[in-house]
């Protein structure tokens, strides 16, 4: 192994070996001499029954086999190079003229960048009549770390080339890498993909890479009942070979296989055939080998075509579409786990991505009376979506001969600094904003405090403070005085109070009062010196709330966790090692009351062992939730994990994949992870894991930071998993070279700082949209600000949003990303097992309405009836929705619009 990575042909040699302890495997490629010749060919030959489809391109390896800028002039070139081979194969029968597959939008983003206005309309009408094929994906991504928004948001750019020039892009890919999340089919298909393909490569893997697969082609159904077309070959023996992501490197010998080779035919007993993919890891791939190949090898048996993907699936699905299997299934992650050995990096992008929750959300309430307000951000929100498709690039491997590990990490580090800058700039700038727009009175200080989730919910909120003057707070809905204290958060002093009602993505008004205010009863409690039942008898604390009586130990874990609302029930298991929220058996650590009021306590537990972290519990007033803050404060090599321990009986685990809500078991215990061609040892861990007992009682772990989960002690050894569903443990991936040290990025990239946050609740029964808001709660506080004052906003609350249906969760309400007069774009998302109808209004009324794609692209008008829109979501469906607010016309948009009326007025 001449480079740290099996090198795939002849730049990457062949063997079997082992990485960190991990299986990789890779097969020589098949001998061409023994394939046959080629048959002579007809120059004009009539359609045949056999219709072959060639399609070619330059597999991306962004960040492997060459830097940013060799990328850059390579994807301009190339894409030259083809518009220049269409021109000249122009007068050529169709199916011997030039196409060219770029397998990202990525290379359109950067020819747009780099060449003129001509030029790239040039190619956005070759794109049009499907002379270059592109993808809804901006890059190769492996997707088992991604946020389920982050994948909409990569492909944003696609949805700015189908709304500015009316092209369609109805493929979306992930390649090389043996798994691929189940709810991702979901969220292309969503998006307006119809078709994708898969092509792995025999490298770096625990799974048997040339095992049959079930199906070569298949219906990958979602949840949701939604289609794709997927084309997944067998590898057949290497990574030029079909079933590889290059299949057509040779693509006369390919040929040869398809029509000559009894076993592929038998697996595919189909009068379409599809070879996709040339470039293999070139950096640079220009031929007209393929429209030569495609005349040599056509004759009276059969048509071989050049193709741009696109027309290979819609042949295939008008012959055989309708008799075709469907397949639904995750099958785990692999590559996808090397985002983990740049955690910290992994984790702030995560965080930027919930934000936008809330600075969008302000953003739509204020676009209402300023429509130019995001105008002068787009270039910059732009960037910001090309980095989320670019961040989770596959190549995170990081073995590059040509890139270094460094390099590549600070490639990322400048990706994840641009989206950060976007996101905080307008969330800070929405903030203001509003407070510039709420009407303020002249007798007091006032302060708004947001909530951008949509429903009513009840939370602790922060307001920051200019001074150390003692100050309380007044609710102007009610009158009455809210529970506040004193807090230090980020080095700051705020005011943290007890928000009662804060209406969906809106706003209440508090008075800010100079004095103490009145007593209120305390949170929570704390009694320090309660025993660890360890062997150590490590002195903790005890903290107790309403609902909870909770163990602390020194550093940080969690020993017990009594429910007092469930008969003194304990839900967590108490024995050696197995705590929750644990790094690490550890005898050493401190535990002492950070801050109590009646609105929250927190304890603050420091220990040195197995990493140097702090901790935080917090329990709150009114409220079930339980809030964890760790901070590892120190550099590390090697995986980690938190430990989450339940005293729970034959527990069911359900989490938020990518785009789904998933039951983690195998298809034959009634989960939805296929049992083979697989890795399930680690599964992906969006914003909730819940474990649950059958028909009872459970808990739900809400994840802000993190990204993968293993179930119990599963494992996954010699090309088999065994997925753990018996084990009542979550361990949560605090970061690591899962197959190191080849693979991944070695001492996190030098980062030595590492916030990592959770919240617990416990419940009686198991349900899917309350442990969702739960989640989105925990991960997306109230905003809290001092007014600035204004007359165009209600001087004490607002509700920009109505929701009719608490199933159907508003997931993103935005401005719509066409501009100041395409209105909000909403989403929602049906997080249960059954189809639910909802009304979705918003303050003032909605004018017109239009079904959309996730990536913003109408696809028709919904009736609107008094203002609302009422739809139908499938069982567990995302929809995306464009919604025009009354008293808004075209010709008006940057005017400035109606006032918005209250919630106070009918």
């Amino acid at each position: 192994m001449r480079d740290g990575r099996l090198m795939r042909g002849k730049r990457r040699a062949f063997g079997r070996g082992t990485i960190g302890g991990s299986v990789w495997r890779a097969a020589s490629l098949i001998p061409l001499a023994l394939l046959a010749a080629a048959p002579v060919h007809a120059a004009e030959p009539a359609r045949a029954p056999l219709r072959i489809y060639l399609a070619p391109d330059d597999h991306t390896d962004y960040m492997w086999t060459a830097d940013e800028q060799a990328y850059a002039r390579a994807h301009v070139d190339m894409l030259d190079y083809y518009l220049d081979q269409a021109d000249k194969t122009d007068r050529d029968p169709a199916a011997f003229r030039s196409k060219w597959f770029a397998d990202g939008s990525f290379w359109i983003w950067t020819y747009e960048q780099r060449k003129s206005a001509a030029a790239f309309e040039r190619l956005m009408r070759r794109i049009g009549d499907g002379a270059i094929g592109v993808p809804l994906n901006a890059s190769v991504s492996a997707y088992g770390g991604t946020p389920t928004e982050a994948v909409l948001r990569g492909m944003y750019y696609a949805g700015d080339l189908q709304r500015r020039f009316g092209v369609r892009l109805p493929l979306a890919i992930a390649m090389e890498t043996q798994t691929l999340p189940y709810g991702l089919g979901a969220l292309w298909a969503g998006a307006g993909a119809r078709y994708s393909w898969k092509g792995v490569c025999t490298c770096l893997t625990k799974i048997d890479a040339t095992a049959e697969r079930p199906h070569e082609i298949y219906w990958w159904k979602g949840d949701d009942g939604s289609r794709l077309l997927m084309k997944w070959n067998t590898n057949l023996g290497g990574d030029q070979v079909i079933g590889s992501y290059a299949e057509a490197r040779e693509p006369a010998a390919q040929i040869r296989l398809v029509t000559g080779d009894p076993v592929f035919k038998r697996r595919w007993p189909y009068d379409v055939i599809g070879i996709f993919g040339h470039g293999w890891d070139d950096l640079t791939t220009r031929t007209d080998l393929f429209p030569k190949v495609a005349r040599a090898e056509s004759n009276r048996e059969r048509q071989v075509i050049v193709s741009n993907m696109t027309d290979f699936f819609e042949d295939f699905e008008r012959t055989h579409g309708a008799k075709l299997p469907e397949q639904s299934a995750s099958f785990g992650n692999e590559w996808d786990l090397y985002t983990a050995s740049v955690q910290g990096l992994a984790s702030r992008v995560r965080r930027a991505v919930e934000k936008l929750r809330s600075a969008e959300s302000m953003a739509s309430m204020v676009v209402a009376q300023k429509p130019q307000f995001m105008a002068a951000r787009k270039a910059a929100r732009d960037q910001a979506w090309i980095n989320l498709g670019m961040f989770w690039e596959h190549d995170w491997t990081a073995d590059s001969p040509h890139v270094s590990k460094r390099a590549r990490t600070e490639w990322a580090r400048r990706l994840v600094g641009e989206i950060e800058r976007y996101v905080d700039a307008l969330h800070a700038d929405s903030a203001a904003a509003l407070s510039g727009l709420i009407a303020a009175g002249a007798a007091d200080k006032r302060f708004f405090v947001f909530n951008p989730l949509g429903w009513t919910r009840s939370d602790a909120a922060d307001l920051p403070l200019a001074d150390e003057s003692p100050v309380h707070a007044v609710d102007l809905v009610s009158g009455k005085e809210a529970a506040s204290q004193i807090v230090s958060a980020g080095g700051r002093r705020m005011l943290r109070l007890w928000a009662q009602d804060l209406p969906p993505v809106g706003y209440r008004v508090y008075a800010l009062r100079a004095g103490p205010g009145a007593a209120f009863p305390p949170a929570a409690t704390a009694t320090p010196g309660v025993a660890d039942p360890s062997p150590w008898k490590i002195k903790g604390m005890q903290v107790e709330n309403a609902a909870y009586r909770i163990n602390v130990a020194g550093r940080g874990a969690l020993l017990s966790l009594v429910d007092k609302t469930r008969g003194d029930r304990e839900f967590l298991r108490q024995g050696f090692g197995e705590r929750t929220n644990d790094l690490g058996l550890d005898i050493e650590g401190e535990t002492i009351v950070e801050s109590a009021g009646p609105v929250s306590l927190t304890v603050r537990a420091e220990s040195a062992s197995p990493l140097k972290h702090t901790t935080r519990v917090t329990l709150y007033r009114a409220s079930r939730r339980i809030d964890i803050s760790n901070e590892i404060t120190q550099n590390f090599d090697g995986a980690h994990a938190w430990a989450f321990s339940f005293a729970l009986k034959s527990p069911v685990v359900r989490h938020e994949e990518i785009g789904v809500v998933a039951t983690a078991a195998t298809k034959e215990n009634g989960g939805h992870y296929s049992s083979t061609l697989s890795n399930l040892e680690w599964l992906s861990l969006n914003h909730f894991a819940d474990m649950s007992e059958p028909g009872g009682a459970g808990v739900t772990l809400s994840n802000a930071d993190l990204a993968f989960m293993k179930l119990g002690n599963s494992v996954s050894v010699k090309g088999r998993t065994t997925l753990d569903t018996a084990t009542p443990m979550l361990r949560v991936l605090a970061g690591g070279q899962i197959d190191g040290p080849q693979a991944g990025i070695p001492g996190q990239g030098g980062d030595t700082y590492f916030l990592q946050r959770f919240a617990l609740q416990t419940h009686g029964g198991y349900n899917p949209a309350a442990a969702m808001r739960m989640a989105l709660e925990h991960q997306n506080p109230p905003v809290a600000a001092m007014l600035r004052g204004g007359a165009a906003l209600p001087a004490k609350t607002l509700s920009l949003l109505r929701n009719s249906n608490p199933d159907v969760l508003l997931w993103a309400l935005k401005p719509a990303e066409a501009g100041p007069c395409e209105g909000l774009t909403a989403r929602v998302w049906n997080v249960g097992a059954s189809p639910q109808t909802y009304r979705l209004g918003l303050s003032g009324g909605i004018a017109r309405a239009f079904a959309a794609t996730h990536v913003e692209v109408d696809q028709a008008a919904i009736p609107v009836s008094n203002g609302e829109v009422t739809r139908t979501a499938n069982a567990t469906q995302i929809q995306t929705l464009r919604l025009l607010p009354a008293k808004r016309s075209r010709a008006g948009c940057a005017r400035s619009a109606a006032p918005l009326r209250s919630a106070e007025q009918p």
